[in-house]
Order: C-alpha cells, then structure tokens, then sequence
C-alpha cells in the first residue's frame, strides 16, 4: 500500500444536513438507520402536494447570513475548524477556502424576484452574491490564502477535495478549508427534477431510493453544507486523500455514456494517480443514487476493477441526494468510518447486488474509493485510506 504520509490528511469535519446541524447529529441519524426526508407540503405543480424530500431544518446565527445557506456554510465550515484545532491543527500562513457550489442562495434569489419585487438594500443584495459568505468566512477566521468556488455538478465536492490536494502538493498553500454547500430545495427545482424522472417524491426513500437493488427508481433530494480542514498538520487526522482523477462523458446532458469509457479511465487514473493497485481497495464508496443508469455502470466498474470481496455502497438512501454537496457528505462519512470503525450504510430491502453491504459494518483498514458522477457527463473519483495507513 502506498505510504499515506504522501497524502492529504482530513484534520476537522464540520456537517449541516437533513439530520440537523453538526456531524453528531449526521452520524447519529446514519447510525440509526432512519432517512433523513420527511414529507414536506407546498410541492408539485400546483403547490397542493406533499414531498419527501431531506432538507436542512431551520437553524444556524443569524448573524452568519440572511439565508440558510450562507448560516450552513459558515456553520459547517466553522465546525470543520474547531474540530481541526481539537485535534493538534494550527493554520499556516496561506490558509486558502474552497467552496464546492452549483445553485448557490436559491431561496433568496427566489424572494428576490417574487415577494422583493426585485429591489432590496445594497447591504441585503450582497447576500446574494457567491462572494459574500466567502468573504465573511476569510475575514472571521483571518485567512488570507486563495478563495474560489469549485463547480462540477453532483461530483463538485470531489472535485474541490481534488482541487485542493493540487494546492497543496504545489505548495500554492499550507492549509485548505473545503467546503461543499446545496441548500437549493424550492418547490419548482423539486418538481423540475421528478420531470426529469430521476428524483421520487411520493413514496418514502428506502422504497424507491434502492443503489444496487432491484425496484429501485431514483433518488429523494437531499440538502447539506459539509466542511473539511485540509492539511498535513494535525496530530489526529480522520483520513488521507490519497489521490484522485476527473473526466468528462462529453456525451448528453443528463444521461452517462453507456459504453462507460470515461468512467472507467476516471476509476483507473484514480488508482494511478494514488499509486495503488485495485487489490488494495476494500470499499467502493459509490456515488448510487439509485438509478438504472447509475447502478449498472458502477456494479460494471465494480466488477471489472476490483475483487470480489469488494464492498458496496452508497449514503444517499438516508440522506438524500445532496447535489452540488453530495459527495462530500460521503467522503466525510468514510473519513468519519475510519476514525469510528464502521460505516452506517443503509439496510438492504431488497434483493441486491452480492457485494452490496448491509447496514452498519466494520472496516477492516483498506482503502475506500469515492466515486461521484455529475449530471452532464462529470466523472470524479478519489481514493481514501485510514490515517494509520
């Protein structure tokens, strides 16, 4: 196995999702085995219909932003950062901030053309801006490092965690804050979505929302912000990142190229650019959001790469299909199965695939790889391994 000292260490993990607001309340709600969606109303076409549907509940400081997901993405983030001091991490002089974004502040976008009338104060308007709670962020914690948003659709939380180990290995920075945030929920995305027939919102998750099994039928949407310290300074890490590739279908706008020869070279220049071998990996932890497309290239790559005792399996039965923050929940919940020695996988209702792992099980200290697979053709993979590897 590769030395992981060569990796990027996760030193501090920070979570706002459906199951409420910190990492205790994500790990407690995995552990329990429960989704995170409730049926909401105020949905479907005409605003008279309920959805299941995983959204961030009320909360956060006020003084952190007017809308959610600017008081999630400060929370998240600022969790991320405590929990990394706790654990022997002091920040560099050049701390840089990713934030892995694709809709941005939906819900006050969405006011601001209907109930505002499109007039607010310059000091309200500036909360709509993608600069604004980067900003606020970089000034509360005195960073000074490069700030940027990282867009990739569903695979943009691997693509900032990929974006931030080229930082560090060039040296551009001594630290990085990854943070990936989709707060984006609104009646008409929910609904344009199940038009699409990808998204279920009439039946409870673990009936329809089934990776790797038979009957299922798509994925219940999910929201989150979940923050990470980046770095190769911490007395206590969760895990390392040891490498990872992207690539791109340039194929449809939604559906993934059935031959799969981008998905695949994405998996196996993950393994290169790691310097590991498939052998090495016990864990797939798959993107699996539960359709058909989804399910039969990811059990292909399954089997043509790794072995047969490889396992399977994907979050988004429990916490929703995050979007723009999807797989940072998941790498968070891997990095946070190392430290713990289990992962929360969802149960198996269903008959599934051999290799599909059934609730919470132990790790036995292999390498875990993360895939994400982002609408329009955007393919990222990235390869995890326990600090004491």
């Amino acid at each position: 196995m590769k030395d992981a000292s060569n990796g990027i260490e996760i030193c501090g993990i920070g979570a706002v999702t459906g199951y409420g607001w910190g990492r205790e309340m994500l790990w407690d709600g995995l552990i329990s085995g429960k989704p995170a969606a409730s049926l909401t109303g105020g949905h479907g076409r005409y605003r008279n219909e309920s959805a299941w549907i995983a959204a961030v509940p009320e909360g956060g400081d006020p003084a952190d932003g007017r809308g959610r997901f600017a008081r999630a993405m400060r929370a998240a983030a600022r969790e991320a950062i405590e929990d990394a001091k706790g654990r022997g991490w002091t920040p560099g002089r050049r701390v840089g901030l990713l934030h892995a974004v694709v809709l941005g502040e939906t819900y006050l976008w969405k006011d601001f053309y209907g109930p505002e009338n499109g007039y607010l104060r310059p000091r309200d308007y500036l909360a709509l801006m993608p600069s604004t709670p980067m900003s606020t962020f970089m000034r509360e914690h005195g960073f000074h490092g490069p700030a940027m948003n990282v867009s990739a659709m569903c695979a943009s939380g691997n693509a900032g965690l990929l974006t931030a180990k080229a930082w560090l290995d060039a040296g551009v920075v001594d630290d990085v804050v990854l943070v990936a945030t989709d707060l984006s929920l609104t009646p008409e995305n929910v609904l344009h979505f199940r038009d699409l027939g990808v998204v279920v919102t009439d039946r409870e998750p673990l009936d329809c929302c089934r990776p790797f099994q038979e009957g299922s039928s798509g994925f219940v949407m999910g929201e989150a912000s979940v923050g990470m310290v980046l770095s190769n300074s911490s007395d206590a890490p969760y895990a390392v990142t040891l490498g990872g590739a992207m690539s791109h279908d340039a194929y449809h706008v939604t559906s993934i190229d059935p031959e799969y020869r981008e998905v695949r070279r994405c998996f196996t220049d993950a393994l290169d650019n790691a310097g590991v071998a498939a052998s090495e990996v016990g864990y797939v932890n798959a993107h699996g959001p539960g359709t058909a497309q989804c399910d039969r290239v990811e059990a292909a790559i399954l089997e043509e790469l790794f072995t047969p005792d490889t396992g399977i399996y994907s979050m988004k039965p429990l916490t929703g299909h995050c979007q723009g923050a999807a797989s940072a929940v998941e790498v968070a919940v891997a990095a946070l199965g190392y430290e713990r020695g289990s992962i929360p996988a969802p149960p198996v209702v269903a008959e599934a695939h051999p290799q599909l792992r059934h609730g919470e099980f132990a790790l036995d200290g292999r390498l875990t790889v993360k895939s994400s697979l982002g609408m329009g053709g955007h393919n990222s993979v990235v390869v995890l391994a326990p600090a004491s590897a």
